[in-house]
Order: C-alpha cells, then sequence, then structure tokens
C-alpha cells in the first residue's frame, strides 16, 4: 500500500510497485477518485507493455464503468497516442496505465484531462483531495465498454501533416531505432517508413520486462544503438523510453546526445524556418545553449519545475509553441502540448531533409558546453532536505535558485543543481559550463559533499 503520508501524485501521475503499492484496495480507491473527478461521460484507457498492464486495465475500467462512466479500450499504446485521441475524440479524459521509463515491477496511473494533457497540479490535489476523503460518486447505472481501433493509423495521417513528406522521401533515410520493448514500436517505425525511410529496428518485440537495455534511454546504455547506426550507414539512431513519449538520439558516428541539446536543435530549426517570435517552455535544468539560440531569434524562454506536467500545462498557459525537456522529452504544440517520441523522430526526419549536412555537423554547429548529469540513491525525505540546504549554503556562488531544489550558478554560464526524483529514490545532479575545468572541478565538489551527507544516515 502506498505509504498514507506520501503525496499520490509525483513528478509524472502515480507510480508504485504493483502488488506492493499498488494494490488492489489501492487502485480502486484512486479509480474511484479519478471517477468523482470526471463525473460523466467517456474515458479513454489506454496501457504499455508491462505485465501488470491486463489486470490494472480490468481494475480501473470496472470502476468507472461502476460510477456509470463509459470507457473506451485505446489497447496497447503509446501515451502520447492516447493523449491525442482524448484531445481529438473530445472525451472527457483518458487514463494511460504506464510506469514510463521505471523499471519492470513498477506501473502507474497517468490521468490525461479532456485537452489531451495530464492533469494540472491544482486538478492532482482536487483528485488526492478525493481520494484522502473517499468523496466518491455513486451511480444506479453502469456505463458501457466499447473499443478505440483507429488510433494510431489517425495519429500518423496527422503528424505527416506537420512535415513535408515529398521532399523527405526523396532523401531515403536510413534510421536505426531502439524500441526498448516499448510500445513505441507499435508506431514509430510505421512513421518513418510512410516516410520512406528504411528503419533497422532494435529490441523491437514488445515486452513489459524490457530485456534489451531496460526502459530508460540514456547516452550509457545506447551503445547497441550507436554501432548498429553507424555500421548500417544510418543518418541518425534513437532511442524510445517504456511509453514511447520520450526519445534520445545518435548521430551518423553513433554519438549519443542528451534531450535538451536534440531539443535545441530542433527547437532552432522550427523558430528558424518555420515559426517567429514564438515562446518556449522548459525545465530550469535544460541547457543554456536554448537560451543563447532563442534570444538572438527574438524567442521568449519560460522555465518551470522539472517535469511534463509543469511543462505541458505551461505551454498552454502561454500559448507556446515548444517545450522540451533534458530528458529527451520534446513537445509540438501543433500536435499537441506534450512530450511525444513519434513526432520528435518525424520532426528531426524534416530537419534533415531540409539541410545539405548531416546530423554530427548539425550538433557541432551548436554553441560548445560541457555537460554533468548523474544521480545518487536516497529514501530518505529528510535527509534529502537536509542535502539541498547543505548545498544551498555551501560556498560562494554568484547566484542561487529555488525553483526545483536548487540551482547554484557561478558565473553567468556555469551552474550546478541538484533536486529529488518525483518519480523514484533518487537525487539527481546536473552541471552544465562553457568551461570544462570549471565544472569538473565544481561536480567533484559538491560530489563529494553530497556523498559525505548521505555517509552520515
Amino acid at each position: 500500500m502506498m505509504n498514507k503520508n506520501m503525496p499520490l501524485f509525483g513528478t509524472n501521475g502515480i507510480r508504485g510497485v504493483f502488488g506492493k503499492d499498488l494494490t488492489l484496495d489501492f487502485l480502486v480507491d484512486v479509480t474511484h477518485s479519478l471517477a468523482a473527478y470526471y463525473k460523466e461521460g467517456s474515458i479513454l484507457v489506454g496501457r504499455d507493455g508491462r505485465n501488470s498492464n491486463n489486470i490494472m486495465f480490468n481494475i480501473v475500467t470496472a470502476v468507472l464503468d461502476s460510477n456509470g462512466l463509459n470507457t473506451l479500450d485505446a489497447g496497447i499504446i503509446p501515451t502520447p497516442c492516447l493523449q491525442y485521441a482524448t484531445k481529438t475524440s473530445n472525451y472527457e479524459g483518458g487514463i494511460m496505465i504506464t510506469a514510463s521509463h521505471n523499471p519492470p515491477e513498477y506501473n502507474g496511473v497517468k490521468p490525461i484531462a479532456r485537452d489531451g494533457v495530464e492533469l494540472s497540479r491544482d486538478d492532482e490535489s482536487v483528485v488526492e483531495s478525493i481520494y484522502r476523503n473517499k468523496s466518491f460518486i455513486s451511480s444506479d447505472k453502469i456505463g458501457l465498454n466499447f473499443r478505440e481501433e483507429t488510433i494510431i493509423n489517425r495519429y500518423i495521417k496527422d503528424v505527416l501533416k506537420l512535415v513535408n513528406v515529398e521532399k523527405i522521401k526523396k532523401r531515403k533515410f536510413r534510421i536505426t531505432m531502439d524500441l526498448g520493448n516499448g510500445v513505441q514500436a507499435l508506431v514509430a517505425p510505421l512513421l518513418a517508413k510512410r516516410l520512406g525511410c528504411t528503419v533497422t529496428t532494435l529490441n523491437g518485440i514488445v515486452d513489459g520486462n524490457f530485456p534489451g537495455r531496460g526502459s530508460e534511454p540514456t547516452p550509457s546504455n545506447l551503445d547497441l544503438l550507436s554501432f548498429v547506426a553507424k555500421e548500417t550507414r544510418s543518418d541518425f539512431g534513437v532511442a524510445y523510453d517504456g511509453d514511447g513519449d520520450r526519445c534520445i538520439f545518435c548521430d551518423e558516428y553513433g554519438t549519443t546526445y542528451w534531450g535538451d541539446k536534440t531539443g535545441t536543435l530542433l527547437a532552432k530549426y522550427l523558430i528558424s524556418d518555420k515559426h517567429q517570435n514564438v515562446k518556449i517552455v522548459c525545465p530550469i535544468n535544460t541547457t543554456l545553449i536554448l537560451t543563447k539560440i532563442a534570444e538572438k531569434k527574438n524567442c521568449k524562454v519560460i522555465h518551470t519545475k522539472v517535469g511534463s506536467v509543469e511543462v505541458s500545462r505551461e505551454m498552454i498557459k502561454q500559448n507556446a509553441l515548444i517545450g522540451m525537456e533534458e530528458n529527451g522529452g520534446f513537445m509540438y504544440g501543433k500536435l499537441n502540448q506534450v512530450r511525444d517520441g513519434a513526432l520528435t523522430t518525424a520532426l528531426m526526419i524534416d530537419l534533415l531533409a531540409s539541410e545539405e549536412r548531416p546530423l554530427s555537423k548539425l550538433f557541432s554547429d551548436l554553441p560548445l558546453v560541457y555537460q554533468y548529469k548523474s544521480k545518487f540513491h536516497c529514501s530518505d525525505n529528510e535527509l534529502t532536505q537536509k542535502l539541498i540546504n547543505k548545498v544551498m549554503n555551501h560556498g560562494s556562488p554568484k547566484k542561487v535558485e529555488t525553483l526545483d531544489g536548487v540551482k547554484i550558478w557561478f558565473d553567468e554560464e556555469s551552474w550546478l543543481m541538484l533536486r529529488p526524483s518525483g518519480t523514484e529514490p533518487l537525487i539527481r545532479i546536473y552541471g552544465e559550463s562553457t568551461d570544462e575545468l570549471l565544472i569538473k572541478s565544481k561536480v567533484q565538489e559538491y560530489t563529494r559533499l553530497v556523498r559525505e551527507t548521505l555517509d552520515e544516515r
């Protein structure tokens, strides 16, 4: 059972270990709470490929039906496809059963509002209040069940409207895709082939154990993608997470890049060739390269706390066209204000079709910065806060920001940030500078401080 003192929602939805945190009673009460939030109408329910998803799907739909809401079975599907269908089909809302990049034993419930975006933090609080007070609704009717089988085809059709299909087809691109045994295996290769690309797939069988390389793509676990992309002379390689809303790219030489660098490249393309004077939303841990490029194009960058909910909801509030995260999430508001791995891939193909230069050259043309990212295990909230406070008061930094965790600025182009993960018992650390020696020194200094504090347990 989930700890009663812990918030119901994390950074992205409700997550826990199935059977331990996500018990039958807990899932029933959570779904009753969501039914009371939605009140009436039809709810689209989808799931990724996790082993516990069928039983969770049956629990969720049964409880929704018992509250008088109709349910539509979206099947096994990437999260952005479910969000797209919720928005375009005018359902009252959606529920995605997924734990995204978490290990196989985890699962989760991600509620979607009728606009196709995850619930706002305020609406999450409403659901949590209903859950805590058990102020559920009752109904004298049983909702109906339907199948929704046209989502993927409709989604691909609308994505193709956002890129230059004919120009892309003439280039006959080669792409290597590491699908990570996730549900993007059902969409991304099909979309690329519709664009005339030759696709080599790795880990292309949907498997809830994620036996290939795990459910989260990072530059450190994509050696096979890099090797195959280079050996097959692919124009680029791309790897997806478990539910298909994030992706990490490598160039034709197999060099991998963090998501904010890729996102910055895509944003540069969009604001140079397609859109002018637009707003871009990103978390506070995003690369400073984005701000430099945006300022040259008279585009405003708006920073949020870490989390796709924060970015997506701010995009709607600001009427922003572009959003991104350093973990490989990229949002393009022309389709929906949510991160989307397949759409991001289509935009990358569109970018390359507009260029004569290879992807490696496009990345090398970005301003040079040195980045550092790591994580430490810590499940003690009090110790985490103690660490944040200690970091905040350490040394004599130029500036300290506390929007999310703590971000320490050493000069105008050098910073280091620590924040507790909202999905796992981890403390994440990020650093960036145009001065390689400086960031290495600061990383060593603050890593030592973190370890000393954690050892005090």
